[in-house]
């Protein structure tokens, strides 16, 4: 009996916090990065006293759709610019990062990407992290493509 009080509890809390919350859920996109036809840039969603805000993975593009740079550097700085531009929307920055997803084509230069990340994110706390090496990524010239995750306050509190 125990076991199905929970269950039922369970399903009953699930299911209105997933209808609460799925109103909640908010798409934005800068117009200073570039769009891709049928991709989202960013999502949020709103969890009450904060803001989670999922980015698509970013390459160094600019607004134009041009690549920017030619090393890990100069791509990793275009790709942190397109980053803040998204999260500007949301009066967010790249210090609100809590995840990132790194994908670099070759892994010895980490280094040069991790010189450039650390000029925008938060060191004193830093995001939690995943680093893959790729053989490829969507075009030969692009070395690396970032995902990141930021939460920011809301302020729902105050009301």
């Amino acid at each position: 009996m125990k076991k199905i009080f929970i269950l039922v509890f369970t399903e009953i809390f699930l299911f209105s916090f997933g209808q609460e919350k799925m109103n909640n859920v908010e798409y934005k996109s800068s117009a200073e990065v570039f769009t891709i036809k049928g991709l989202s840039q960013s999502t949020s969603i709103d969890c009450g006293a904060s803001k989670m805000i999922f980015l698509s993975g970013q390459v160094p593009l600019n607004a134009a759709g041009h690549l920017v740079g030619s090393d890990v550097e100069e791509q990793t700085r275009q790709v942190f610019k397109n980053i803040e531009n998204i999260l500007k929307e949301y009066g967010a920055t790249a210090k609100d990062i809590v995840k990132l997803g790194i994908f670099i084509t070759d892994i010895s230069k980490t280094p040069d990407f991790r010189k450039i990340r650390d000029l925008y994110i938060n060191l004193q706390n830093p995001p939690v992290s995943s680093l893959v090496e790729v053989s490829r990524l969507f075009r030969d010239d692009v070395l690396i493509e970032v995902e990141a995750t930021a939460v920011i306050k809301t302020n729902k509190n105050e009301l």
